[in-house]
């Protein structure tokens, strides 16, 4: 019984740590409808390019300041190449589409093009 009453206490603890963990780089709800307010191209927008280009583009930095603190989390630090590379094709895929629009998220973003 004294085994039973550690692991429990060491289950929390770990629980614990994880919900920590993922507060710190999933966007919450509230974030993720103020950033679709701004960037939708109409009224019941929810997941063009430029709303999943700004959705991705906060999450990659919510992830960027996690692997600062754990620079040895190379699980994350695998998710963050692949947050990168679906926003580059996103970009690139909006560039040659709606250039206007594209120039428009590049300057809200203050991303690097």
């Amino acid at each position: 019984m004294h085994y039973r009453v550690e692991f429990i206490f060491w289950q929390d603890l770990f629980a614990i740590r994880i919900n920590i963990y993922y507060n710190q780089i999933v966007l919450k709800k509230s974030k993720k409808k103020k950033i679709i307010e701004e960037h939708k191209v109409h009224e019941t927008d929810t997941g063009s390019a430029d709303v999943q280009i700004a959705i991705l583009s906060e999450e990659i930095k919510k992830l960027t300041g996690h692997l600062k603190k754990h620079p040895k989390d190379n699980h994350s630090r695998r998710g963050l190449l692949g947050m990168v590379s679906k926003r580059k094709r996103l970009l690139d895929w909006l560039e040659s589409d709606d250039e206007k629009r594209y120039k428009k998220i590049i300057k809200a973003l203050e991303l690097k093009k």
